[in-house]
């Protein structure tokens, strides 16, 4: 088996009851931990709401700070939207 130094013992080794509660009380607090950080990295649409966020956060700085860049960005926006509506009508259009 492994020594003691590395936090596990060896059968010939005796706990107290105390020594063994506060493993499993450190045990269960890093389970805890690694549940929460799963949970938190598979859980989408918290993810999703994060960035959504973060993207607000941004677009609102830059608005105060250079408030032509971000009217370029939102022009650009609405020019893609717009091609992008165009050619589906189009090609609706096409095989009517």
């Amino acid at each position: 088996m492994t020594t003691s130094d590395q936090g596990v013992s060896t059968p010939d080794e005796k706990h107290s009851l105390g020594d063994l509660r506060t493993e499993a009380r450190q045990a269960r607090a890093e389970l805890a931990s690694t549940l929460d950080a799963i949970e938190y990295k598979f859980n989408l649409p918290k993810q999703v709401r994060i960035q959504r966020r973060r993207l607000s956060l941004a677009l609102r700085q830059l608005g105060e700070e250079s408030p032509a860049a971000l009217v370029g960005i939102a022009a650009g926006a609405a020019t893609v939207v717009g091609v992008v509506v165009w050619f589906s009508a189009s090609a609706v259009a096409k095989n009517r």
